[in-house]
């Protein structure tokens, strides 16, 4: 049975993104594109060159990280629709550090990330702190805090870090996630160190759920808070906790665009996407450390493949944004999908 399951958490998004590729191909079809002509430019975009796989990676990293601060929420209970509003003030707080803190890069770099971790922890901690004193529901103060995050860091550049050209001055050298060394092994791509952070990070979300008492104690507030709190777990700290961890995820991939994609901050007029594309990445990765980093990898492909299925192929890049939406359709709709397998196990008629 346990077998069945855990068989099951894997065929969920594999069936899943092929059903979006097939629709997808359909969909192409029908607007007279070259599905196969698509597909195939799609995959050279990806898998074509160092260059494609090196821009891969680095369209993933903050994805690994936005991805890990959903599914951590998902794992403790809470909804953390906030991530783009958490991701939002780390990057900023790594990009002051990185900007007016001078020390060497072995401290550096780790300051700064640390900055955005904390930034982003104290941003999360508010709407939990809200949800564990009067209930209020982490949904609605999540997205409220994303505007609060989006016109705060605006006002604050404006403030006191304007440079010209609408953004921020960039980061110190010591503090920049950058290689030459990286850039040259994949033909200048815009790759950097970040996606070692995001790997680190994933492992570390799965030590703190699964091998301490922390973890444990927060995945059981999850499961039951009656329960929980029945059992002497503090269920009020344990909500705070968590989404100050999701949010120290959520701002931690920010520092990973400000000290390593960007090197520096703009004015935004609206938001990334970063992070709400990690509530798709966890809905995929099945809120576990492991499945974010396929989901990410799948996302992060698809995004920079789809360039190259435009110049190539002449598909909009909209199309790309269809199959990613059918694919979190049918993550969504899991149970249909376990329905087809469970009747063709059964050799049933569907």
């Amino acid at each position: 049975m346990e077998n069945q399951k855990n068989w099951m958490k894997i065929a969920v998004p594999v069936i899943s993104v092929i059903l979006g590729l097939l629709i997808g191909a359909i969909i192409m079809a029908v607007s007279e594109y070259d599905p196969i002509k698509a597909y195939g430019a799609l995959f050279q975009g990806v898998f074509g060159g160092s260059y494609f796989l090196g821009e891969t990676v680095r369209q993933m990293t903050p994805l690994i990280l936005s991805g890990l601060a959903v599914a951590f929420a998902f794992r403790t209970g809470l909804f953390n629709i906030g991530v783009e509003g958490q991701l939002l003030v780390g990057w900023l707080a790594s990009v002051y550090v990185g900007v007016t803190v001078d020390a060497p890069a072995v401290i550096h770099i780790p300051l700064a990330i640390l900055a955005a971790g904390v930034a982003g922890g104290l941003w999360g901690a508010v709407p939990g702190f809200l949800k564990a004193r009067f209930q209020v529901h982490e949904v609605i103060t999540t997205i409220m805090m994303n505007y609060i995050a989006l016109y705060t860091t605006n006002a604050i550049i404006r403030a006191y870090l304007l440079a010209p050209g609408e953004r921020t001055e960039a980061v110190a050298k010591s503090a920049s996630l950058k290689s030459v060394w990286l850039e040259n092994a994949t033909d200048y791509s815009t790759i950097h160190y970040g996606f070692i952070v995001a790997l680190i990070a994933a492992a570390v979300m799965w030590f703190v759920l699964w091998r301490t008492t922390t973890g444990y104690e927060l995945r059981s507030v999850g499961f039951n808070q009656h329960a929980s709190q029945y059992a002497g777990i503090n269920v009020s700290r344990n909500i705070v906790l968590s989404m100050a961890i999701s949010g120290a995820f959520a701002g931690i991939a920010g520092s990973m665009e400000g000290l390593g994609t960007y090197q520096y901050m703009t004015i935004n007029a609206g938001f990334t996407g970063v992070g709400f594309d990690g509530i798709a990445v966890a809905l995929l990765g099945a809120n576990s450390a492991l499945g974010v980093i396929f989901g990410a990898a799948l996302f992060g492909g698809l995004k920079i493949g789809a360039l190259n299925m435009q110049s190539i192929a002449g598909v909009p890049t909209e199309i790309i944004g269809i199959v990613i939406a059918l694919i979190i359709f049918f993550v969504a709709c899991s149970y249909l999908v376990h329905w087809v397998v469970n009747k063709v196990n059964k050799g049933g008629k569907i």
